[in-house]
């Protein structure tokens, strides 16, 4: 492991000649947020909850291809990690709504930010197929 850090120390996140105690910092915060956000359906569940509080139903239809399980998993998560609240209404049949916590507007800029490298990335991976498929026109 010191091998791979001490071979990144120079290309470290924009910084020139950075410690390993920098790099290993770094890594541990991207770590981090990673653990907390890893899963396919994290990131999709707070996008659909930035528009509103939902019942679980409600989430379910909005990402069509998580199952039950998995949704329930994921919000207990979210909630653990303090994105999102979970409210209890005592009606008949109980009536539970997911909502986004304050402290879950500190992923906007990150959310963003892979937004866009996305949108780059796919753009490029796009240019890069259609390149190759010039090198090779049809029979």
């Amino acid at each position: 492991m010191n091998a791979v850090i001490e071979e990144a120390v120079p290309y470290a996140w924009g910084r020139k000649n950075p410690t390993i105690a920098e790099c290993t910092q770094s890594l541990r915060g991207v770590q981090d947020a990673l653990y907390v956000l890893n899963g396919k359906w994290k990131l999709p569940i707070i996008i659909a909850l930035s528009h509103g509080p939902m019942r679980f139903r409600e989430l379910q239809r909005t990402i069509r291809t998580v199952t039950a399980r998995v949704l329930s998993k994921e919000l207990k998560e979210l909630e653990m990690n303090e994105f999102l609240i979970r409210h209890v209404y005592p009606t008949t049949p109980v009536t539970i709504e997911y909502e986004l916590t304050p402290y879950s507007e500190t992923l906007d800029s990150v959310i963003e930010a892979l937004r866009n490298w996305g949108l780059q990335h796919r753009e490029r991976i796009l240019k890069k197929d259609h390149s190759i498929d010039a090198n090779f026109p049809e029979a």
